[in-house]
């Protein structure tokens, strides 16, 4: 295997080993040697790649973050109709969040937490860019609410937080009857 490649390997396999047990156990009780062992490199070689743990999770989080909105606004486009195009967004949102559950709850912790610093967070809003342009462009054409951004995404967004927590606790079952329903309460509560 190239030494590149293996570089690579490592990476991944400590990105991945961190939003396991971030996930599982939180941030601070997930120590560096915890993450070493469960991605099988010496705990020496995670700086090699990053800094200190806070630079470890905040670059992991910059990493799904961007996996989350390329998934997100792959089959979006800005000639779509903002009812059409906010429909497609948050249905990939939706989606995101129920298979690529790991991911998802560690953005959830990311965001409902001070675990991120402030850089980090401002380069992961950057990530939305696509959707605040869409909202943008609804309030100036007087079909979403003139809101701030982050009330919109509380009330529109955030809920699907919720939904996939109540699922992965296995107390309740979102089907696509109920993707259907919450969609159409998402766009209820931003729609002017």
């Amino acid at each position: 295997m190239p030494k590149l490649q293996k570089s690579i390997d490592k990476r991944n396999a400590l990105i991945k080993a961190t939003i396991a047990l971030v996930n599982n156990n939180g941030f601070h009780a997930t120590p560096m040697s915890k993450i070493a062992k469960m991605a099988s490199v010496s705990p020496a070689t995670i700086y090699l790649y990053f800094d200190n743990k806070q630079d470890l999770v905040n670059k992991t989080y910059i990493e799904v973050k961007a996996k989350y909105s390329d998934y997100s606004f792959e089959t979006y486009n800005d000639t779509m109709s903002v009812k059409n195009g906010f429909k497609i967004i948050w249905k990939r949102i939706a989606s995101f969040k129920l298979t690529e559950s790991e991911h998802a709850f560690f953005l959830a912790q990311c965001d409902n937490t001070p675990i991120i610093d402030e850089p980090s967070r401002q380069e992961g809003i950057k990530h939305l860019q696509p959707l605040l342009d869409l909202w943008a462009r609804g309030k100036k054409e007087g079909t979403i609410k003139p809101y701030s951004d982050y009330i919109l995404y509380a009330y529109s967004i955030n809920p699907l937080s919720f939904l996939m927590m109540s699922q992965k606790r296995e107390m309740f079952e979102l089907n696509d009857k109920h993707i259907e329903e919450a969609f159409t309460a998402a766009w209820n509560s931003i729609k002017n």
